[in-house]
């Protein structure tokens, strides 16, 4: 246990820093799609409420999907991981719900 004493107790003396970068290197890529996952899904759930916006839930809730899958099967950090569930369920229910009020086409 002593050759990881930074695991036993967190670093102190560093200010709370949120990145999606925990390994220390830079992932624009990754990072990118993540975030255009997070991005999809959001608008995605928010459109697939609104019954008259159906196409537009359809078709973005399709894309943070694919993205989403992509996003995952490439991403190299925990907090992408995590961006990329939350985008990939919300782009589900927003396909889900388009796709119950009208789907695809107006």
């Amino acid at each position: 246990m002593a050759a990881l004493p930074h695991l036993l107790r967190p670093v102190e003396d560093q200010p709370f820093q949120w990145t999606l970068n925990t390994d220390g290197r830079r992932h624009p890529v990754e990072n990118t799609l993540a975030v255009s996952t997070l991005l999809c899904g959001i608008v995605g759930f928010i459109t697939g409420i609104i019954s008259s916006a159906h196409v537009i839930a359809s078709w973005v809730g399709l894309i943070g999907m694919l993205v989403g899958f992509w996003s995952q099967y490439v991403s190299i950090t925990t907090p992408q991981r995590s961006l990329n569930i939350i985008g990939i369920v919300g782009s589900f229910v927003g396909l889900a719900l388009g796709i119950a009020a009208g789907g695809f086409m107006p």
